[in-house]
């Protein structure tokens, strides 16, 4: 029988922070630096809890670069081969890096070839459907395989996974996210989905009730759009087509009509199925797009703009840290967010 919930389920475009007094002077009194430790890892860190999304166009060792210097995580997508690896090796800092991974026995036996090269404290194991048969139990084996490192695991949207990802299948932090991302047709292929900051309530409150961490993983336009990921609960944000179209990403300028512009493309669409696999397989449908997004420029710049959007975030809610976004935040339910009466 068919069923439906009728909670409102609520994006980041439905709302906005309410401001509250503060005791904070400037927005160089906010702490964007925050200190984790996990559920099963031993080890602890200490950056900023902002990544760049495991695609070929943002997950590189050019993004690293830029993310690095500003102690933010790289999540380096999953087609790097050992050799590349083993180039990058030296000059990769192992606690800002992570090696990502699908859930087949080639890719596992990819990982370990890969682990063996390079000192790398994060994995992330990563499918669009984290809800498939065999998800958690690769997980378990990943982290039998490697106990002492910080294992993320996703795509999911629902307590209930995230509970038994952490406890059955001794992961770290999931990863949150069906579909939200600007180059991603899940939810129009499939109909499948939550909007993203319900799926960011409900996931944080899971997943910390049992000990564990979330990722918001899609749906970022802004840096208001990871203030309010940040102050639903996100312990880290993920973020993609924000941080293409720069100089540090692949691909070239391409000019159309005056305007310079640049290639982003999901993971899941045909071009990238085509660049890595040689074809879409025959029993699957794209399930991303590509787009020509604005060239940006530098990504520091990038960077520099949402990283002082959050510490404006946190002197509008007396937040002295990132740490205490989510106890500072209330949402309002809005109708309009921004006048675009003269865009």
């Amino acid at each position: 029988m068919t069923k439906i919930e009728f909670g409102i389920k609520l994006d980041f475009n439905n709302v906005l922070i309410r401001p509250k007094r503060t005791t904070l002077k400037s927005r160089s009194d906010v702490e964007l630096e925050r200190k984790f430790k996990f559920k099963h890892s031993i080890l602890e860190w200490k950056g900023v809890p902002i990544m760049s999304a495991n695609m070929d166009t943002t997950g590189t060792f050019e993004v690293y670069k830029v993310l690095s210097e500003q102690n933010m995580l790289t999540v380096l997508h999953k087609f790097y081969t050992l050799e590349d690896y083993t180039v990058q090796k030296t000059s990769l800092n192992p606690d800002l890096f992570a090696v990502s991974t699908g859930i087949s026995n080639d890719d596992f036996d990819r990982l370990v070839s890969i682990m063996k090269v390079v000192h790398c404290n994060w994995i992330c194991i990563d499918i669009a459907n984290g809800y498939l048969d065999g998800m958690v139990s690769f997980c378990k084996r990943v982290r039998e395989q490697y106990p002492d490192k910080i294992i993320i695991a996703g795509n999911v949207v629902t307590r209930e996974i995230v509970e038994e990802l952490i406890l059955e299948g001794k992961v770290d932090i999931v990863k949150i996210g069906i579909g939200p991302g600007s180059a991603c047709t899940t939810r129009l292929k499939t109909g499948v989905g939550m909007p993203q900051l319900s799926a960011i309530l409900e996931c944080s409150d899971a997943a910390h009730g049992v000990g564990g961490h979330i990722i918001s993983d899609g749906g970022i336009t802004c840096p208001g759009d990871m203030a309010k990921a940040f102050g639903g609960g996100a312990d880290f944000v993920m973020v993609g087509g924000q941080f293409a179209g720069h100089d540090e990403n692949p691909g070239d300028i391409i000019e159309e009509n005056g305007k310079k512009l640049k290639l982003f493309y999901g993971m899941s669409s045909e071009t990238a199925q085509q660049k890595y696999y040689g074809s879409m397989a025959k029993y699957r449908s794209s399930e991303g797009r590509v787009l020509k997004i604005p060239y940006k420029g530098s990504l520091y710049n990038t960077v520099a703009d949402y990283l002082g959007g959050l510490r404006s975030t946190c002197t509008y809610i007396n937040a002295s840290c990132i740490k205490h976004m989510s106890k500072c935040t209330t949402f309002m339910q809005v109708n309009q967010q921004v006048n675009n009466s003269l865009v």
